[in-house]
């Protein structure tokens, strides 16, 4: 996926687009990073992240295993909120290249492997765990063929096993490839956001400037065995000869007990015509564009289909019923409501307050606060805001958006528990539990992962002091704001109600089927929508790859809106055809069913497309993921389907005369 580092996007955002429309610009990065040039012989210090795999899902830090350590000890790179929630842990490494020279060098030799080292790098390797390496941004890119066809991952094995052996090799010597390209510029003006920022490059200047640009950065991994008694004569970067990957295995570096394991690397400097703002395409190729286009093709047919139905319900039944009883004096009105049958017949129960009114209400304030932050994210991201170079600038934006929109959530669930009510009273109570409701089951079941997490050691935990963090922003911005929107949604005016109510309840005729079934089938037809890009989403967040294509996600999102919107009216107006007039929750439940598709597919996707996921730990906590993002799709989808069935009730008895 998509992630950033040290960024506020709001703030960044608005930064850039001033200094876009206020300079002459020459081109403007995205997405990117904030260029970096380089001399020659100018030292570049390769970062180290957490070690990654698609078997566990439990990320652990890199100087877990007995790796060499740098000379300067270990240093923590500044981590946003995003990247901590996410289990980066970005430390300095022993790898340092001068630019343009091309050297092979010596790191250093392990004391000889104790049986908890040999257990844990054994563990690592049998679980495919993945060693992630950063230079100048760019994460360490391993190219392998396969049946003549050029396969490429991030980052490179902790160690490899033999097929039908017991024995595993550790990966020992790395040959590096870093692709430059030679800059020259005139008139060259960087401004950015910081070191990981996107950059506008302006004319404002007439300096020179130039030195190379890194475009990219290729592993080999090589297992080799060298003699621990010639090695530890050597000191930490000093030069030895050129090493070739041996396929023989009596020449690879066994993993055992009193093995001294020697780390070596050679370093090649290419030049390259990529030029810097093309350096993540490689990264972000995209790939089945064909099926993006499928999904999106077949949004437009469902929604062509249900927008028939809408239609032929407004013009032909709808306006045809309210023409003919317009055209009717009082007493055949009278005469016609007596013979009459359907939606016209529940006018005086239409609008009677549903049962739990105070949960819809907070469903409903949460589920705008949910949709707004994902529109907003998405349309950023879409137009090239949330940079790939930047780790953790999603998910840190992300939560900025939904604390700020406290303040809508607040709003629309005390106006509507006014609409519902007659009156303000009790709006507190409605907003401390439209401020506690969806982030209050998001912690409780983060907290139950989070225990699994820390018993298993992994850096995806939480640290507590990240908890007080969280707990900081939750009660100290989120609730504060989502009262203040409370407050204003009591000093708006509320939704007046076009027709009376009556005080006795109509009798609702007995059904065939339970509605509710009907409520549920129809949230196949918003998943029908999503359930491509929802393959593609979790393909990115559980097994490792990029996800950049938030165009397409923009247009599925767009068309996810207006499938809710018309399935929503749909069940609601064929509810009150057969004298149902308890539609309020029907009417959420209708589009916000699809969250019950979302999450047994992605139970789906765990037994069909994610095998190799081992052990109960990993599973538990796949689904905690998914159960919180089933829980933000319910209430946002529902939220959706009940303003637009709302406004369409309002709309339809509006149009009636009842004295």
């Amino acid at each position: 996926m998509a992630f950033s580092e040290r960024k506020m996007p709001g703030i960044c955002s608005v930064f850039l687009l001033v200094v876009l429309f206020a300079h002459s610009c020459h081109g403007f990065y995205l997405p990117g990073s904030y260029m970096h040039t380089y001399s020659t012989s100018d030292t570049i210090v390769a970062k180290v992240n957490s070690l990654t795999s698609i078997e566990t899902e439990l990320p652990f830090s890199y100087y877990s295993l007995p790796y060499c350590k740098p000379l300067g000890g270990i240093k923590k790179s500044a981590e946003n909120l995003g990247e901590l929630l996410m289990g980066d842990q970005i430390d300095n490494s022993p790898y340092r290249f001068k630019m343009n020279v091309n050297e092979s060098l010596y790191v250093c030799t392990t004391s000889p492997l104790n049986e908890h080292e040999v257990k844990l790098l054994k563990q690592r390797t049998r679980d495919l765990y993945q060693v992630n390496m950063i230079l100048d941004n760019l994460p360490v890119m391993r190219i392998a063929k396969q049946n003549g066809v050029s396969i490429q991952w991030t980052g490179f094995p902790v160690g490899f096993t033999p097929p039908n052996s017991n024995d595993d090799y550790i990966i020992n010597h790395l040959k590096f490839k870093v692709l430059v390209h030679e800059y020259e510029g005139s008139g060259v003006q960087i401004i950015g956001t910081g070191e990981e920022g996107m950059g506008v490059i302006s004319e404002a200047d007439k300096k020179k400037a130039s030195g190379y640009e890194i475009v990219g950065f290729e592993v080999t991994p090589c297992s080799v065995k060298y003699d621990p008694e010639v090695m530890t004569k050597l000191h930490m970067y000093d030069s030895i000869s050129p090493v070739n990957c041996p396929l023989e295995l009596d020449k690879s570096q066994i993993i055992r007990e009193r093995e001294r394991i020697s780390f070596t690397y050679e370093v090649e400097f290419v030049k390259s015509d990529i030029r810097w703002p093309s350096r993540w395409d490689a990264y972000l190729k995209m790939e089945g564009a064909r099926v993006h286009w499928f999904s999106i093709l077949n949004s437009l047919m469902v929604i062509t289909f249900l927008a028939g139905i809408v239609f032929v319900i407004f013009l032909r039944t709808v306006r045809r019923d309210l023409t003919r009883y317009e055209e009717l004096d009082k007493e055949a009105q009278a005469q016609m409501n007596e013979e009459l049958s359907g939606w016209k017949l529940v006018v005086g129960d239409v609008f009677r307050e549903p049962d739990c009114a105070k949960l819809l209400c907070v469903m409903i304030g949460d589920g705008v606060q949910i949709t707004g932050m994902a529109a907003v994210t998405i349309v950023f991201a879409a137009f090239g805001f949330m940079s790939p170079a930047s780790r953790g600038m999603l998910l840190t934006g992300m939560i900025i958006l939904y604390l700020f929109l406290g303040i809508a959530a607040g709003y629309a669930a005390v106006r509507l528990w006014r609409t519902l009510k007659g009156t303000s009273e009790g709006w507190r109570s409605v907003s401390w539990s439209v401020a506690c409701f969806f982030p209050g089951i998001v912690f409780v079941i983060l907290t139950v992962l989070n225990f699994i997490l820390w018993g298993s050691k992994s850096t995806g935990a939480i640290p507590i002091s990240l908890y007080f963090v969280l707990l900081s922003l939750w009660f100290c911005i989120s609730v504060p704001l989502t009262l203040v929107g409370g407050f204003l949604g009591t000093r708006a005016e509320a939704i007046q109600y076009p027709v009376r109510t009556n005080q006795i309840p109509r009798e609702i005729p007995a059904r065939k089927y339970p509605s509710w079934l009907l409520v549920l089938g129809a949230g196949t037809l918003p998943f029908g929508t999503l359930f491509i890009e929802l393959f593609f989403i979790l393909s990115s967040i559980w097994l490792g790859r990029f996800y950049y294509v938030f165009g397409f996600l923009l247009i599925v999102l767009l068309l996810l809106i207006i499938v809710c919107a018309e399935v929503s009216v749909v069940l609601t107006y064929m509810h009150l055809c057969v004298e149902d007039w308890r539609w309020w929750w029907k009417a959420f439940f209708a589009s916000g069913s699809v969250a019950l598709y979302v999450f047994l597919y992605s139970i789906n996707y765990l037994v069909f497309d994610l095998q190799s996921l081992s052990g109960p730990v990993s599973a538990i906590l796949y689904l905690g993921y998914s159960m919180i993002m089933a829980i933000a799709i319910m209430l946002s989808t529902g939220t959706i389907g009940f303003i637009t069935s709302f406004y369409f009730v309002h709309y339809l008895f509006s149009s009636v005369k009842i004295d």
